[in-house]
């Protein structure tokens, strides 16, 4: 009696069905929880909200013209590209600093660098909780650093003129540590012979750190930079605590507009619309940095 043998591209088909069935799992949260409501959400931007019972209607453009005749949107674009190109760069650069400090030989290494990462294992309301009694009027730290100064008392918080300032200064000291841990591994992992070439050489510290080092962390800065991005524009948690968002708009950010509209107003249609463009726009940015950014970068 004649055996049947599978041929190979049965045994590749059987593969590659074994190869789906272990990914379909994976493959339904992701539309499930990511593709699914990114599309309801743009199909949503196209009607109206519902009230009571009565379904949204199509309305087409409306909510997004809504967007472009609204000030506060507008302020809280200015106040996000504000709030962005203050706390990347910053915090960027401190991480980097404290990573380069803590990678040489010191007394007490260790204590420094917990001391530096502590921030990131807080909660962020409890990080604006700490910060909170730094700026509270007439008796928060701030308040007593300044009277001791003979300085005249001012409000942080409740001045339009600082109270975004204020909120930035929060968010650097919440990132920097986290960053900072991975400057450190990518620093942990050069070859020290580097160094010692370099000192044979006479090259100082700045030279080597910007013809060596800076170079070879370039991979990590794109990571880095990428977190930073995306964190500019998710970061709002402490926000509820410090001012929300005033005054007077001072220091609403796109998030938390989005949140005061969907939510508080509930105006569905309009944060659905609101959605989309904050969407939109960190695609455009996560393209640019992965497409253009990443061809420069060197990883070996």
């Amino acid at each position: 009696m004649p055996v049947m043998r599978s041929t190979p591209d049965a045994g590749s088909s059987q593969r590659a069905v074994h190869a789906w069935l272990l990914l379909l799992p994976a493959l339904v949260l992701l539309v499930a929880f990511t593709h699914w409501p990114t599309l309801a959400t743009l199909i949503d931007s196209f009607h109206s909200t519902p009230r009571g019972g009565r379904a949204g209607v199509w309305v087409g453009l409306e909510n997004y013209a809504a967007m472009v005749d609204d000030p506060v949107f507008w302020q809280a674009v200015r106040n996000n590209l504000w709030f962005a190109g203050a706390t990347i760069p910053l915090s960027i650069g401190l991480a980097l600093i404290m990573a380069l400090w803590v990678n040489e030989r010191m007394v007490g290494r260790t204590w420094v660098r917990m001391a530096y990462f502590t921030p990131t294992v807080l909660p962020m309301i409890a990080v604006a909780n700490i910060w909170l009694f730094f700026y509270t009027p007439q008796y928060g730290l701030l308040e007593q650093i300044t009277s001791l100064l003979g300085l005249p008392s001012r409000n942080w918080l409740g001045d339009p003129a600082t109270a975004l300032a204020c909120v930035t200064v929060v968010a650097v000291w919440k990132e920097a540590g986290f960053f900072m841990i991975f400057y450190l591994a990518a620093l942990q992992t050069l070859n020290p012979s580097l160094k010692e070439a370099a000192a044979i050489e006479g090259a100082s510290r700045w030279y080597f750190f910007r013809r060596v080092q800076w170079p070879l962390l370039m991979p990590t800065t794109l990571f880095v930079l990428v977190n930073a991005v995306i964190n500019a524009f998710r970061l709002v948690d402490h926000l509820f605590i410090l001012t929300r968002g005033g005054p007077d708009n001072a220091s609403t950010l796109l998030l938390y507009h989005l949140y005061e509209v969907g939510f508080k107003f509930w105006d569905t249609g309009y944060a659905a619309a609101l959605t989309v463009v904050l969407v939109v726009a960190l695609a455009g940015v996560a393209l640019v940095q992965f497409f253009v950014f990443d061809k420069r970068v060197h990883y070996q």
